[in-house]
């Protein structure tokens, strides 16, 4: 194994123990809405809040990257987020306490998932990037899965307080293994471009359509994965499982629908080496759309069908995530990258925000709504709000397909 190998998997196992905080809430969401008396849009409310926080801290510390030692942001950055989670298991009690607490969590991610993407994409070249920021990418995936996993399993049995202080110390371990990830590191020194900051960020229209297309499939994934264990939980509960169990069983289907990220990202990013970004985003993003608007008219299934069918589902909406990191490495200048990166997560992530929030309104506007008899469509209709970020994200593509400079990325392969 090459040594930039081990370091590729070193960074993969950090971001994974980071990520444990990640969706953590939506493990316990059933039993927080209870116990605090919240409705649907309330509850989603707390999930978009994280990404709040996470635009409040990406765009700065993506930019930072470009100018700051990117280790001390990585590392600062982790520990927040393990403390932030941890202050939300001691003290949230209500919902005005968990929007701030989240928030605060959120602002931790900012200093890690782009700055470990700007770290791959300096160490492997354009022909092997995209399988490597895949892998990387891959691991997040993994970790959010295993986010969901042990909240739901230790939530279970010891509660959600002592679930939450258990993913925080997770968070504490990831950050201590990172030193290793960084032990003789150098930042990358960049020569002085001719072109400005603005013109090569919100000037560069190629960028900016990858990033309106990343930000489309932010909408899809952040919908789906924010209410993927309520609709579960839902499910069980409909026929006839105990609400407790009903939640931990939840949380497990939903780990494995989310985890299923892990395989897709390192599979769709080679893939991309050599079909091209654009192509294999169009692709994808396309049949993720089918399975959000046919997902949630599941909830009329048995749990079992539901669960294979998120299986499909959980593997393409999170497939084409490093195929837009890693084009946007090749159409923007080396020293603006951490630039272009925040303003990535910073479009990105404001529909990631909005999307789960909407979802839950759509839940609340058609609860108990049955045109077709004893037929539910309320999962159905909150699902297809999130399909509405998949079909857009193709459209996107075709217009930077027509643009020369997509030539860039694999080669010059589309």
């Amino acid at each position: 194994m090459s040594a930039r190998t081990r370091w590729l998997l070193t960074l993969c196992l950090v971001q994974l123990f980071i990520m444990m905080v990640f969706i953590n809430y939506s493990a316990v969401l059933p039993a927080l809405k209870e116990e605090w008396g919240m409705n649907n849009t309330m509850a989603g409310s707390i999930l978009s809040v994280y990404q709040l926080g996470y635009i409040a801290s990406g765009v700065m510390l993506s930019a930072l990257t470009d100018r700051l030692n990117t280790r001390n942001i990585f590392i600062c950055s982790a520990l927040w987020s393990a403390t932030a989670n941890l202050l939300f298991a001691l003290y949230a009690h209500d919902y005005t306490s968990a929007m701030i607490l989240r928030a605060l969590t959120g602002i931790g991610m900012g200093g890690t998932y782009m700055p470990g993407i700007k770290l791959v994409a300096e160490r492997f070249t354009p022909n092997e990037r995209g399988r490597a920021i895949g892998i990387y990418v891959g691991s997040l995936m993994l970790g959010a899965s295993l986010s969901l996993a042990v909240t739901g399993w230790l939530s279970s049995a010891y509660g959600w307080r002592i679930a939450f202080i258990a993913c925080s110390a997770l968070v504490y371990l990831g950050a201590a293994l990172s030193l290793a990830v960084f032990r003789g590191y150098r930042p990358v020194v960049h020569p002085k471009q001719e072109k400005s900051l603005a013109s090569e960020t919100l000037g560069n229209k190629s960028a900016l359509l990858m990033i309106m297309g990343y930000a489309s499939h932010m909408w899809e994934m952040y919908g789906m994965r924010g209410w993927i264990a309520p609709f579960f939980s839902a499910s069980l509960l409909a026929h006839g499982m105990a609400r407790g169990a009903a939640s931990g069983w939840a949380a497990t289907a939903a780990a494995l629908v989310i985890g299923t990220g892990a395989f897709s990202t390192a599979i769709t990013g080679s893939l991309s080496d050599r079909l091209g970004r654009t192509a294999t985003i169009s692709v994808v993003m396309a049949a993720s759309a089918c399975c959000s608007f046919g997902f949630g008219w599941l909830i009329n299934c048995s749990p079992a069908v539901a669960i294979g069918f998120g299986l499909i589902y959980g593997f393409l909406v999170s497939a084409e995530s490093p195929v837009f990191s890693t084009a946007l490495t090749e159409l923007v200048a080396p020293a603006y990258l951490g630039a272009a990166m925040g303003m990535q997560s910073l479009i990105g992530y404001s529909l990631g925000m909005i999307s789960p929030t909407l979802f839950g309104w759509a839940l609340d506007l058609t609860h108990n709504w049955r045109p077709l008899g004893n037929f539910s469509v309320d999962w159905g209709i909150a699902f297809a709000t999130a399909g509405l970020g998949g079909v857009a994200g193709p459209v996107f593509m075709y217009l930077l397909r027509r643009l020369p400079e997509s030539e860039k990325m694999a080669g010059g392969r589309k």
